[in-house]
C-alpha cells in the first residue's frame, strides 16, 4: 500500500481522479475512458500506467469482441481512506486501509444499530436494486453520525493541544524541547522514535536523549504532584510509556 504522501501526489491530478471515478463502477478500456473524459488516449494510458504502478488499479488482457488482438481492461485494485485534519494546534494525516471481508466478518467492528443490515446481507449474494438503495441510505446516515462524532472528538483533541501549549512554552528552554513535547503528544500511546525525531530536527541523538530524560523526570514529578500519591502497580501492569523506568 502506498504512503499518504504518495497517494496524495497521485490523486492531486484531476484526470486521474476522473479515471478512478469511472473504474470503481466497472472495468474500462483506455479508449472508453478517452471518449468519456474527452482526453487523448495517449494521456489516458500514461495516467493508467501511473495508477497501475502504484497499485491503485490492475489490468488484464481481454479478447476483442470484434476478433482483433486482446485489449487491456483496467479496474480499481486498492481500497483505502485518506484523512487530513488541519487547524491551529491540529495536524493529523492518515492513510487507512479499508478492511476486507463480508458482513459477518465485519460485524464486530460495526455499530450495533447496523445489526439488521448485517442480517439482511449475510445470507444473500444478490440484492434487488430497490432494497440496495434503502440499505445504502441507511449506511449513509450511519456514516454521517460517525463523522459528526469523529469531528467532535477531533475538536476535543485540538482543545487539549491548545490548552497545553502555554505550559509547554513555559517549561521548555528551546525550540527543540518544544518540538519534542509536541511529538510525544502526537503519539501518546507509544514510545517516540528518538532517532527519527533527531534526524527530523537535525540534532544529535544524544541531545534528543538528554531532552527526553529531562522531560520524563518532569512528567513523573507532575504526575505525582497532581495525584498526591506514588506511582505503583503490580508486576506486569502496563503503564504509560513515560512512566516506565
Amino acid at each position: 500500500m502506498v504512503s499518504f504522501d504518495e497517494a496524495l501526489a497521485i490523486l492531486e491530478n484531476p484526470t486521474r481522479r476522473q479515471i478512478l471515478r469511472r473504474l470503481v463502477k466497472e472495468p474500462h478500456y483506455p479508449l472508453q475512458l478517452s471518449e468519456l473524459l474527452d482526453v487523448s488516449q495517449q494521456a489516458v494510458v500514461k495516467h493508467l500506467k501511473v495508477l497501475e504502478e502504484s497499485e491503485f488499479v490492475d489490468s488484464e488482457r481481454v479478447p476483442s469482441e470484434k476478433g482483433g488482438p486482446p485489449k487491456k481492461m483496467y479496474r480499481v485494485d486498492q481500497s483505502f481512506s485518506l484523512r487530513l485534519d488541519l487547524g491551529p494546534d491540529l495536524f493529523r494525516a492518515e492513510h487507512r486501509k479499508i478492511p476486507a471481508g463480508g458482513p459477518m466478518r465485519l460485524s464486530h467492528r460495526l455499530p450495533r444499530e447496523l445489526d439488521s443490515v448485517v442480517d439482511r446481507l449475510g445470507t444473500r449474494r444478490k440484492l434487488p436494486m430497490v432494497e440496495a438503495i434503502g440499505i445504502l441510505a441507511e449506511l449513509d446516515s450511519a456514516l454521517e453520525r460517525i463523522d459528526e462524532h469523529r469531528d467532535a472528538v477531533i475538536a476535543l483533541h485540538q482543545q487539549v493541544k491548545r490548552k497545553v501549549s502555554p505550559s509547554i512554552s513555559e517549561h521548555s528552554e528551546s525550540y527543540e524541547e518544544r518540538q519534542l513535547a509536541h511529538a510525544i503528544m502526537n503519539q501518546p500511546r507509544r514510545p517516540l522514535d528518538l532517532d527519527i525525531f533527531s534526524q527530523g530536527l537535525r540534532i544529535q541523538s544524544m541531545r534528543a536523549e538528554e531532552m527526553m530524560e529531562s522531560l520524563r523526570e518532569r512528567l513523573m514529578r507532575d504526575f505525582a504532584a497532581s495525584q498526591g500519591r506514588l506511582v505503583a502497580a503490580r508486576e506486569g501492569t502496563p503503564l504509560p510509556w513515560w512512566l516506565a523506568r
